[in-house]
């Protein structure tokens, strides 16, 4: 802090946000974990859904080292939105958060270091767009946690449905039965809308 003309001053470094091409030259050198799947194309499949979506609110359980979130942080960016995103292993969290500075998307970005089983709860709705993308085993659980707080004509995108059909048995009967959404697949994603 310092007394300018009589007024103090709070000096505070903010990282000059990219544009979105710079974001999209900067993603490859992120350091992703082998399980993490999401590529360009899903990322800018996303980007251009949020932006369909008009959504003001986001929410993604599992950020990883937080490229997903970068293509989301992109699309909220021209919606005027934010997203909260959640991760329980520490290290990738703070590689995430690191990601998101160097960026300049750190602002639109609300980053949690939580057990979404115990965050959700706690997080107010609606949601226009919840992006699943954590333990596989738990997909059916983040599924009914979530889905009270997503806004009609919303939607609950799950990753890698198609790459892990045993694992996720219960999930997809659950969101192809339920008359609660309209689901449909693309992108290695489903996409469950709600009516």
């Amino acid at each position: 802090m310092y007394l300018a003309g009589g007024w103090l001053v709070t000096l505070v470094w903010m990282a000059q946000a990219l544009t979105d091409a710079e974001v999209k030259a900067y993603l490859p050198k992120l350091s992703l974990p082998q399980e993490t799947t999401i590529g360009p194309k899903d990322g800018q499949y996303l980007h251009d859904l949020t932006v369909k979506l008009k959504a003001k609110r986001v929410l993604e359980i599992g950020t990883a080292h937080g490229y997903s979130a970068l293509w989301l942080a992109m699309a909220l960016r021209k919606t005027e939105g934010r997203l909260v995103t959640l991760e329980i292993h520490e290290g990738h969290h703070a590689i995430a958060r690191e990601h998101f500075a160097a960026t300049g998307l750190a602002r639109l970005v609300d980053a949690r270091l939580a057990d979404a089983l115990e965050e959700i709860p706690r997080l107010e709705g609606p949601f226009e767009l919840v992006l699943i993308d954590a333990i596989k085993t738990d997909y059916l659980r983040y599924y009914e946690l979530v889905l009270p707080k997503v806004r009609k004509g919303g939607v609950i995108a799950a990753h890698t449905v198609a790459s892990n059909p045993d694992e996720l048995r219960e999930f997809l009967a659950r969101i192809k039965a339920d008359p609660a959404v309209r689901t449909e697949f693309a992108h290695g994603l489903s996409l469950s809308y709600k009516k």
